[in-house]
This record gives structure tokens, sequence and C-alpha cells, in this order.
């Protein structure tokens, strides 16, 4: 049997959020928008006029998340699992959970300004699970992953790494048995040299980085857990007081993930949790060596691409809608419309059902001796 690791829970982001001025007051928010490289480099415009994450609830445990003025109308209430917070999760003093929400649901502001959001009409669940400094416990994270199901998520954001405790890991699977995506964090080196829990959980997503020429950023750790990468270098959010943050690290790379999970579900509601990862790195646009590797995983995830591609189904990739579907059933999936994947999507379903195919089908089977060793500095 593996030993199970305890240890704190670390927040995924490098560097302090503000040195000297990475905090912008809210006059600035007209400047924030083209600071958001990410955005243009991921075709997030184009990305929107097919979908922004209508009726998908983000689950983010976190530091809490402050309700910062370009965020604030998608922010529901959440909990506070440990002490110290406002209690419905709706307070930060540390800024990294507001960052995180930001990446994933910021709504902005009119004429372009401030922050936005990979799925600006996606809900944020604020869970305050670790205080201020990035030191938290993995029981916490399992206590906010039960509180996310008992609630309804869609999506599950983890930008941290920690140590794998039994309820940790059997909140997990019951994240995996409640069709939620969950998404987290590889790690930063240093301190990381591989990836980390939860990310090397069979069925997380395990998010990467890459920097603004979309080559590996050096701060993402490396290793065959690795599924997809996104941008993770000098990434421009919301921050507490209504001010603004730029962060590095795979915590915003996973937070962007996440969105991009709570676009696919909003645009393809029948997609199981599994189909919507497979989708995620099946449209990835490849990087480095041939194939997956263990920098770039699958690749830098591609939102266009997966809101539109024909994807088959895990395992069945030859399977298609029935030609004796009627008249109503598109003969394929084109760019910008969402009929044929929404039929693909049922009979992925269906397919699913009458073979019985579980959690196997989701990801590789992550094997490891051993969990890391706890580690508590961010």
């Amino acid at each position: 049997m593996r030993s199970l690791k305890s240890g704190a829970l670390r927040l995924a982001l490098v560097a302090t959020l503000i040195p000297a001025g990475a905090l912008t007051p809210p006059q600035g928010g007209d400047l924030i928008r083209s600071d958001q490289w990410h955005l243009p480099f991921l075709r997030i415009p184009e990305a929107h006029l097919i979908s922004q994450g209508a009726g998908i609830v983000v689950a983010v445990p976190d530091t809490g998340v402050d309700p910062h003025p370009d965020l604030r109308d998608n922010l529901l209430r959440g909990t506070d699992v440990i002490s110290g917070g406002s209690g419905d999760g709706r307070q930060d003093r540390d800024s990294h959970g507001t960052s995180m929400a930001g990446l994933i649901a910021a709504h902005g502001r009119t004429n372009n300004q401030g922050a936005l959001g990979i799925a600006p009409k996606a809900k944020i669940l604020p869970i305050f699970d670790t205080p201020p400094g990035g030191n938290g416990a993995p029981d916490a994270l399992a206590i906010s992953i039960e509180f996310a199901i008992a609630r309804g998520a869609n999506v599950i954001s983890i930008s941290a790494v920690a140590g794998a405790s039994v309820r940790l890991q059997q909140a997990l699977r019951a994240a995996h048995d409640a069709n939620i995506v969950v998404v987290a964090a590889a790690g930063n080196w240093p301190p990381d040299t591989g990836v980390g829990f939860p990310a090397t959980e069979e069925g997380v997503i395990a998010v990467g980085g890459v920097d603004r020429s979309g080559q590996h950023a050096a701060v993402s750790v490396t290793g065959p857990e690795v599924d997809v990468v996104a941008p993770a270098v000098d990434i421009y959010s919301t921050s507490y007081g209504g001010k603004y943050s730029k962060g590095t690290g795979t915590s915003s790379a996973t937070a962007i993930v996440a969105g991009a999970a709570a676009l696919i579900r909003s645009k393809y509601p029948y997609l199981p949790a599994q189909e919507v990862a497979h989708r995620l790195t099946a449209t990835a646009i490849d990087k480095g060596p041939p194939g997956r590797d263990d920098e770039y995983g699958y690749g830098v995830i591609d939102l266009v691409a997966a809101l539109t591609a024909d994807v088959p189904p895990l395992g069945f990739e030859s399977v298609s809608a029935p030609a004796d579907a009627g008249p109503t059933a598109p003969a394929d999936a084109r760019p910008g419309g969402g009929d044929g994947a929404q039929v693909r999507g049922l009979v992925t379903l269906a397919v699913i059902a009458a073979v019985a195919i579980g959690w196997a089908l989701v990801a590789r089977r992550r094997r490891r001796s051993d969990d890391p060793p706890p580690r508590i500095s961010r």
C-alpha cells in the first residue's frame, strides 16, 4: 500500500503577487484588459462567440474570493471550512483566491474595461480553505470538495498541491462519481520537482504552464501525469479591495483550464466529465516531440477547437450519430454550431451506458510509489 502524506496544502503560484506594483488601483481597470495577453493568445473573443459558460458553477477552494467589481455579479455565497473568514467564502486577505476566480469568471466592466475571465457567464462558488500565506491542510481541501459536490458544482478548480490524506482521496473519487470536472495544478519548480497531488490522482486534469511565446514555462514542473498546458507567466487578474494582480505559476494555468472546462460544459451539457477532459486533450495544440510528452502533456489548450471540433467519444472513435436519426440530425459539426455535437453527446451517453464504461476510460491510470512530501512554502 502506498503511504499517505497529510502535509500542508500549498498554493501553486510563484513569487508574491505584488512586490512593487502588481496590485493596481481600480482606476487602472482600463489598462488591465490589454495586459491580459492570455486572452488573444487563446482566441478568447472567438471562443466567446460560441460559449461564455452560462449555467455552469465552478467551485474555487482557496483563500476565499473578494467581491471585486469585475467579478461580484458572478460570485455565489460559498462557505468557510476553516476559521477566520466571513462565513460565506466571500472574503480574501491573501489575493490568490480572488485572482483564480477572476481568471475563471471575471465579467469585466463596460467599454472593455477591467479583467475578463475565460467563462464570464459562469458562477463562482467560493470556499475559504487556505489561510493567508498558503498553508492549508489536505482535509480542509477534502471538506471543500465535499461542499462543492453537495452544492452541485460542475467544475472544481484546485490551484494548489498537497499531501494525500485518505479523506482527500475519497473526496476526489466522490467528485468523479458525481460527474464533476476536477482540474489541478501540476506544481511549480522550485520547490516542486515533479507533478504534485491531487494532480496525480486518476481522473484529475493535471495542468502545466507555458510562457508568452507558447513555450514551456520554466516554473512549470514536468512529468508523465501532465495532461494539458495553458498560459502561466505574467497573468493579470483581479485581487482584493478592487485591485488587480499579476502572478506566475501553474495556479493561473489551472484556473484558465477550469474556465475552459466551464465553456465546454455550457456548450455541451450532456457530455460526461471524462468526455469534457477528453475534448480538451484531443483538441490541444501539440508541442514538443510529436504526441504526448512530459513538458506539454497533450499540448496547449485550444478553446475554439474544443468547442467546435468533431471529437469521437473515448474508446469509440468510429461512433457517430445513427444514419436514421432523422432530418434534424446534422451531417457534421460546424464551427459555431452545436447541434451535431449535442447529438453526439447523447450518443456518447448511450454508448457509455450500454457497455458500462467507468472511470477506467477517464485518463491513463496514474501510479506512483509514494506521495510527494508535504510542502508549506509558496
